[in-house]
């Protein structure tokens, strides 16, 4: 892959992480039986943001999960002959929780479609919305995120990379061109 450019440097991230914060408390109205669920691998660190940001904006303190969708995806047989699964953990119920469920970017759909598959059968949270950084677009399914940080209409051709400090070193949203 041959980098094109960096989109959105880690002072973008944070703001587009605080005014999703913002959205989610307002749309919510405040915190009561709120929770996030990041997906798994930078999904997390997101949630983690956003639930540190929730505490600043509203003082209280938001159970955040990490989902492991690999068993629901749709092209588990095409991805590896053996999967490798990471652990989900949702130390809390869902039920009758408002769930978001948080990733990094949303490309095909897929990925939520799995991830809403694998929060039902934890249990019937009372709704769930969905919180991205990157909308890149070309969905397959009908799923539409209900908080965006940044919409990037992209080609098939190029490569969204969302790095994250706690696993990259760095914090940014770079184009790559296959």
């Amino acid at each position: 892959m041959q980098f094109k450019s960096e989109v959105m440097n880690e002072s973008d991230v944070s703001r587009a992480l605080m005014r999703i914060s913002h959205q989610i408390v307002e749309k919510n109205h405040g915190t009561e039986n709120l929770c996030l669920i990041g997906i798994k691998t930078r999904g997390v660190p997101i949630a983690q943001r956003i639930a540190r940001n929730i505490k600043l904006i509203e003082n209280a303190d938001i159970d955040v999960g990490e989902l492991d969708i690999t068993l629901y995806r749709d092209d588990l047989t095409t991805i590896a002959k053996e999967p490798v699964l990471n652990a989900t953990k949702v130390p809390f119920s869902v039920v009758g929780k408002k769930v978001v469920l948080v990733d990094d970017v949303i490309f095909t759909t897929r990925t939520a479609r799995a991830a809403l598959e694998a929060v039902i059968q934890l249990g019937r949270p009372a709704k769930v919305e969905l919180a991205v950084l990157i909308d890149r677009g070309h969905a397959e399914l009908p799923i539409k995120p209900t908080y965006v940080g940044k919409n990037l209409p992209t080609s098939l051709s190029e490569v969204i990379v969302v790095h994250m400090e706690e696993y990259d070193g760095e914090t940014n949203v770079c184009i790559y061109q296959k």
